[in-house]
């Protein structure tokens, strides 16, 4: 399955690497476009002047962790489309452009699912994406929330634990699933 993923997915960054963890093992295809990554950054900057910087860095290390992710929208593609917020139809002409199958994203008002279906293609949220693949992939999707979990706690040196950190992240069946294990 491929699934382009919108800015508001890619950054925070405990969301994007429970997601990104997933796609490494091969569970789906991530997509993205120059511009969704480029909103990345500069909603990094909420988090101080260094936040751009470190965005930019990640962009990079993304880039090179999936190199066949990165998609170009079809010239003439945006045109014809429409969605509430006319800021979110590059996201939708690079999901036609690169013939995924969804979008995830959280923001659900803006990009409705009768205009999606149109299109042939669905909207996900991470929570109830990561929820179906842990229903598939219990080992896999465990072992990337542990070790994002892990990583959480060395980098913060707070004693997290995995319901909170994804409650925090915009995950909490994902946490409340992973704890039950």
């Amino acid at each position: 399955m491929r699934v382009l993923i919108d800015a508001c997915v890619l950054y925070p960054t405990v969301m994007r690497e429970v997601v990104l963890g997933v796609a490494e093992h091969a569970l789906f295809e991530p997509r993205w476009s120059p511009r969704i990554l480029e909103e990345w950054a500069r909603a990094a900057r909420k988090i101080g002047p260094q936040g751009e910087t470190i965005a930019r860095g990640e962009i990079v290390s993304l880039t090179a962790r999936f190199p066949k992710a990165l998609v170009n929208i079809p010239q003439g593609l945006e045109a014809r489309l429409w969605l509430p917020d006319p800021n979110d139809i590059h996201v939708l002409a690079a999901t036609i452009g690169c013939s995924a199958d969804a979008v995830m994203t959280v923001n659900a008002k803006d990009f409705p699912r009768n205009i999606l279906a149109e299109e042939g293609v669905r909207r996900v949220d991470p929570d109830g994406f990561l929820i179906a693949l842990h229903d598939d992939h219990p080992d896999v999707v465990q072992a990337v929330g542990e070790a994002v979990l892990a990583e959480a706690r060395r980098l913060s040196g707070d004693a997290w634990d995995m319901r909170k950190l994804m409650r925090k992240a915009r995950l909490p069946r994902l946490g409340k699933r992973l704890t039950q294990n």
